[in-house]
């Protein structure tokens, strides 16, 4: 939107707002009949008036921020090292060119190729890499130390929730990630729905969002729990049980805007008692089943071998956590392309609230992550990034590449898991997670090497979101 398009349409957003003002005032000021009809007629014309000019205002407002939005310059980033189109080495000399939202060349002539008009962005001394990509995070979650699980879910507002979501999605786009997999409200509805549409409208500044809603449990299979049982209190996700129950279950969340499925395939039953398998393998096959007919894949929390096992022989994506996965079910999930994320920072997070710090000796959690990484590194499964952000503060889910690093990862393997590694999880490896012609432009520009140390990861300097600068610290 150019200037004189945007003064235009402000200026005459501010003439409907004086002018609803104006009219506003007379008809205070008018004694009741006077607009020459009766007291009732009177009351429901200005009550017509005044819907009509509030619709007016905000489809004026609406129209300029989507406007804004849709006006994507050109821009020219010089200078940087580039990260090659494989995520593995830095390129010198050469000049990144974004036209509409989109990567259009990467090479020492892209200058001369420029528009005129194009916005030069000078990235000496950074380094240039596609925006990362966090395959489990919980917007509706904040820390647990700040408020437990229980009582977000059920002492704090939807509308709380929903607005602290919002400073979330800004802190995660702020740390360079600009794309999200959102993998359950927790007990907030589809407001996670909300957040995805809002920042696709830019109302609001954050990540690209993949929604999956509410989640699905099996009955008396989630929290909040331990309860009087006479009560019926409201449960972080949506129940369903049997093969039919399951299936319509899955269809409600897609209409409501789902873009993946999520399901626990194990939880606790009661309090204190260990993780077992939740759903049958009858259910988890219709789950699956109903999602693909729709088009969209399944993500499983899972910890126990024997739930990862029933998860990938019913054709899940991803397996959230995989705990106790062992070195059979680990190569089962090899042979059937299944996706690890393994989130070691919330594994971590947790024992930090118990009481462990950094120098103790590992905590029981950090030891059974440790293991758990251990093996599935020799496994050679696929591991992408997952970090169950939310658990722990948004915007530190670097942290997660960096616990793949000191756990036996290689850095390289780190940021590709965050990069091409998770596009390809999403179906998009053709339009995000590299720095090459034709993909999106998702870009950051951060001090350091992240292929020697992923803490580089954590000094973000530029990020841009589908060709727009959604941060600029330079």
């Amino acid at each position: 939107m150019n200037s004189k398009t945007a003064k235009s349409k402000f200026a005459t957003t501010d003439c409907v707002r004086a002018r609803g003002q104006q009219y506003e005032m007379n008809r205070r000021n008018t004694p009741v009949g006077m607009c020459g009809r009766s007291p009732k007629g009177c009351t429901g014309a200005v009550r017509l008036l005044t819907v009509i000019v509030l619709v007016a205002l905000s489809s004026i407002e609406i129209a300029s921020a989507q406007d804004a939005q849709n006006a994507k310059e050109a821009l020219l980033l010089v200078g940087a090292r580039v990260m090659d189109p494989g995520n593995e080495r830095l390129l010198d000399g050469r000049d990144v060119l974004i036209v509409d939202g989109r990567i259009v060349e990467v090479s020492g002539s892209a200058a001369a190729n420029a528009p005129q008009g194009a916005r030069r962005l000078d990235l000496a001394g950074l380094t240039l890499i596609p925006g990362l990509i966090d395959l489990h995070t919980h917007l509706l979650l904040h820390p647990y130390d700040e408020a437990s699980w229980n009582d977000q879910v059920l002492r704090e507002s939807l509308e709380l929730r929903t607005i602290r979501a919002t400073a979330a999605a800004r802190a995660t786009l702020e740390a360079g990630f600009t794309t999200i997999r959102d993998l359950g409200t927790e007990g907030a509805g589809f407001a996670d729905v909300a957040l995805r549409d809002a920042t696709e409208q830019g109302i609001v500044a954050g990540p690209r969002i993949i929604a999956v809603t509410r989640a699905l449990v099996a009955t008396g299979c989630y929290g909040p729990s331990g309860f009087d049982p006479r009560w019926d209190v409201p449960i972080g996700a949506q129940v369903a049980d049997g093969v039919d129950g399951v299936r319509r279950a899955v269809r409600q969340q897609i209409a409501a805007g789902a873009d993946w499925i999520k399901v626990y395939a194990d939880y606790r039953r009661r309090p204190a008692d260990p993780a077992t398998p939740t759903f049958s393998q009858a259910e988890l096959d219709a789950i699956v089943d109903e999602a693909r007919s729709a088009g969209l894949q399944v993500a499983a929390h899972a910890t126990t071998d024997a739930a990862i096992r029933r998860a990938v022989h019913a054709g899940v994506a991803t397996i959230e956590h995989g705990t106790d996965a062992s070195d059979d079910v680990l190569a089962l999930m090899r042979s059937n392309g299944v996706v690890l994320c393994p989130t070691l920072a919330a594994s971590e997070a947790m024992a930090r609230y118990s009481g462990w710090t950094k120098g103790d000796p590992d905590h029981p959690r950090i030891t059974s992550a440790k293991a758990m990484f251990k093996r599935a590194l020799a496994s050679r499964v696929t591991i992408a990034c997952g970090s169950d952000a939310g658990v722990f503060a948004h915007g530190d889910n670097v942290r997660e590449l960096e616990l793949m690093v000191e756990y036996g990862m290689s850095a390289g393997q780190a940021l590709r898991s965050a990069t091409s590694l998770a596009a390809k999880v999403l179906g998009r490896e053709k339009d995000l997670g590299k720095l090459e012609a034709g993909f999106l432009a998702d870009l950051v520009a951060i001090k350091g090497d992240p292929l020697s140390d992923p803490s580089a990861l954590r000094d973000v300097v530029v990020v841009i979101k589908g060709g727009s600068i959604a941060i600029d610290r330079r």
